[in-house]
């Protein structure tokens, strides 16, 4: 038992905050690392094109929605609703944080992953097996939502470093 008579976190729980820990670190690593001229970069053509800053956004409010998302899912909630357009919610989020600086954005990501750390330590075997629907995944377990946080920036990291190779 923890202070507080909380139980200790489940080593599937312990594998899950492993990899937010680990991946948070990575992109906060990578992110911190950049130049002041880095930030203009292209990373995603698109349309939209994101830049390093726009993809920095476009990490922070994935991760607090994501959160929230879970958070409704572990207290049995559904999750995303049927449709959901993430393309339009990554477009308002775009417009939303467009006056942020990197290093406002670098912190308040840091920030966001600390929450969700601390969110899922809190959580059962049987809050893990929860099933609700990821907005891009559909129908799958809090466990593999909440993983699903870790790939995310992942995969947006290695599309970083292949642009930051090219140039």
């Amino acid at each position: 038992m923890l202070a507080g008579g909380r139980a200790m976190p489940t080593p599937r729980v312990e594998t899950l905050t492993g990899k937010l820990e680990k991946g948070g670190a990575k992109t906060l690593e990578i992110l911190g690392a950049l130049a002041p001229e880095q930030w203009t970069r292209t990373v995603y053509a698109g349309p939209p094109c994101w830049d390093v800053r726009a993809l920095l956004a476009h990490l922070y409010s994935a991760e607090v929605a994501l959160l929230a998302l879970c958070r409704e899912v572990a207290l049995g909630g559904m999750g995303a609703p049927p449709g959901y357009d993430y393309d339009a919610f990554n477009a308002e989020e775009q417009e939303r944080l467009k006056e942020r600086t990197p290093q406002e954005l670098l912190a308040a990501l840091a920030e966001g992953r600390r929450a969700t750390i601390a969110w899922a330590r809190t959580l059962s075997d049987s809050a893990l097996d929860r099933v609700g629907r990821h907005p891009a995944l559909g129908e799958v377990t809090l466990e593999t939502m909440a993983t699903a946080m870790y790939g995310h920036q992942l995969l947006h990291m290695r599309d970083l470093q292949g642009v930051m190779r090219e140039a």
